[in-house]
């Protein structure tokens, strides 16, 4: 009874990840059938493996190597890697936790609302990050910076330059920088260009 009651915690946990969570807030339709076949896949080898003599050792040996193996198969953006080990941690958890319902259904409340909360739109919303190729090669980095600002009317956190062309006249940035707060007038304070960031 507690195997069937498991298996469809499991179905419901994944069906509010996915459906809920994930594909309302970022639309990619093929991430939806690997992060549903790799909870089941996951939950229907961990329960063959948990009544058996291997224990929870291969269980988590397993959960690595699946890990690597999707994760080397196509790029993913570091949201979509941590939905993906939700998934995975919600069909490994019921099987090998060799604790009571209760406390299974307490662990994956939990992940499902760590990320309700650490991917919801509002958390940190001004924030972005953005791989930007300027039409210039700029070495000076306080130059650089004060560009950036000026170019995306923003306040520039962080800069990391990733490729200067001198030749064809580019330079390729990874630019971490917050937009500014809207008043209460409707207008934005004001970017201070010159800070040291």
């Amino acid at each position: 009874m507690s195997r069937l009651v498991l298996a469809g915690m499991d179905l419901v946990a994944v069906v509010l990840l996915v459906f809920a969570l994930y594909f309302p807030r970022h639309r990619r339709r093929d991430l939806v059938v690997a992060y549903l076949g790799v909870n089941v896949g996951v939950f229907a080898v961990a329960s063959s493996l948990s009544s058996s003599t291997v224990g929870a050792g291969l269980g988590l040996g397993l959960f690595g190597v699946l890990s690597i193996i999707r994760l080397r198969s196509t790029e993913l953006d570091q949201h979509e890697v941590a939905y993906y080990f939700s998934a995975l941690a919600l069909g490994i958890l019921g099987p090998l936790s060799g604790t009571s319902v209760w406390m299974v259904g307490a662990l994956t409340a939990l992940i499902l609302a760590v990320m309700f909360v650490g991917d919801h739109p509002r958390l940190l919303r001004r924030y972005r990050r953005h791989i930007i190729v300027l039409d210039s090669a700029v070495t000076d980095s306080v130059a650089l910076t004060a560009h950036l600002e000026q170019l995306l009317g923003a306040r520039v956190h962080n800069v990391n330059v990733e490729r200067v062309d001198l030749v064809n006249d580019t330079t390729v940035v990874d630019v971490r920088y917050s937009r500014p707060r809207v008043t209460a007038t409707g207008g934005r304070r004001p970017v201070d260009a010159g800070a040291v960031r």
